[in-house]
């Protein structure tokens, strides 16, 4: 007996706190990936997303004045290089002062400073427009993370929250799951896990339908058994999707195992339990003996199969009308007469 599960839940949850403004979808809503299932109120975010927008304009207004500015100092400084030289040679020839020289001299290296200055203006103006356009950005995701969306196209199967409650980050509002991602979670008892592989067949019935068999296949065998029970988790897949299964729905999984050859199976009804043993008892001579045995897997038909502990030829006690034990004086009969 299983489980149905899903194989993958996706939880939809905000990343940041607000009040749910509106819940588009409910419990059992067909959804599309990408479609938007509800919105967060964004509070101010609105406003901080235009405050930084108009704080974008105006950094980028910013660097077009640096940049005009670099522009006029490099001109400055050009001129001011030019006079320099031509200074320099009318000085070499006579005709104008040392004073003078030094004059246009100083204008020169002045008019490189202000071309230096510009430059860096421009490089921090441009940084500035960076971050107000990192800032921007970073508003405008905010919003859009104030539209839940689903990441996949399937089926709401949880609806946590309604119109103008509260959310916190992470906290889920809906969950969805794919209808073609469904699986049967169930147990297998350890002795008899080892002979499952994945991908061996198996029948499926559902407790909502059980004049159905649907074919399935084992998906997945978990690494760890449970030690209490002795039984190890087994997940198996629907081999067709016209099934349309609940989740939680109760479902039997008949494996189809291999045959295997020159194996011994006695009656599951003569296999007992004995100080947390399996053993049987034997016909020896007309006398009952009690005889430990090792089992392996088991059958519909209930048979059991005996792996060690038994031959071919020991004749098996299924049943007796009174309690037995070693020795005891045993008379076949060929069936049982019911009073």
């Amino acid at each position: 007996m299983g489980i149905i599960e899903a194989r993958h839940t996706y939880n939809i949850a905000p990343i940041m706190n607000g009040r749910v403004s509106r819940v588009l979808v409910d419990q059992g809503d067909k959804v599309l990936a990408g479609q938007v299932i509800a919105e967060i109120d964004p509070i101010d975010l609105n406003e901080k997303l235009a405050s930084s927008q108009h704080m974008a304009e105006r950094a980028a207004n910013t660097v077009k004045v640096a940049e005009a500015q670099l522009l006029e100092a490099q001109s400055r400084s050009r001129t001011t290089t030019s006079t320099h030289a031509r200074f320099s040679e009318l000085h070499t020839r006579g005709f104008i002062s040392q004073e003078m020289l030094d004059a246009k001299l100083h204008e020169r290296t002045a008019a490189i400073a202000a071309v230096d200055a510009a430059a860096a203006n421009l490089s921090a103006a441009k940084r500035e427009y960076a971050k107000t356009l990192s800032d921007s950005k970073g508003a405008k995701k905010l919003q859009e993370q104030t539209r839940l969306i689903s990441p996949v196209s399937g089926i709401v199967t949880a609806r946590m929250v309604d119109n103008g409650a509260i959310l916190s980050p992470g906290q889920t509002a809906l969950q969805v799951v794919e209808p073609s991602d469904l699986w049967v979670k169930t147990r297998v008892d350890q002795k008899q896990s080892g002979m499952l592989q994945p991908g061996f067949k198996a029948d499926i019935v559902l407790r909502s339908q059980p004049q159905l068999h649907i074919p399935g296949a084992l998906a997945r065998i978990d690494l760890i058994s449970d030690s209490v029970t002795e039984e190890r988790i087994v997940n198996v897949a629907f081999s067709t999707q016209e099934i349309h299964p609940s989740l939680g729905e109760y479902a039997e999984i008949t494996f189809q195992l291999p045959l295997l050859e020159r194996a011994i199976s006695i009656p599951s009804a003569a296999v007992k339990r004995i100080n947390q043993q399996e053993a049987v008892w034997v016909l020896q001579e007309g006398h009952a003996q009690l005889r430990f045995i090792k089992t392996g897997v088991s059958s519909l038909d209930g048979r059991t199969q005996v792996i060690d502990g038994l031959g071919a030829q020991d004749e098996v006690i299924v049943y007796s009308q009174q309690a037995l034990h070693d020795g005891l004086k045993v008379r076949v009969v060929p069936e049982i007469v019911r009073n």
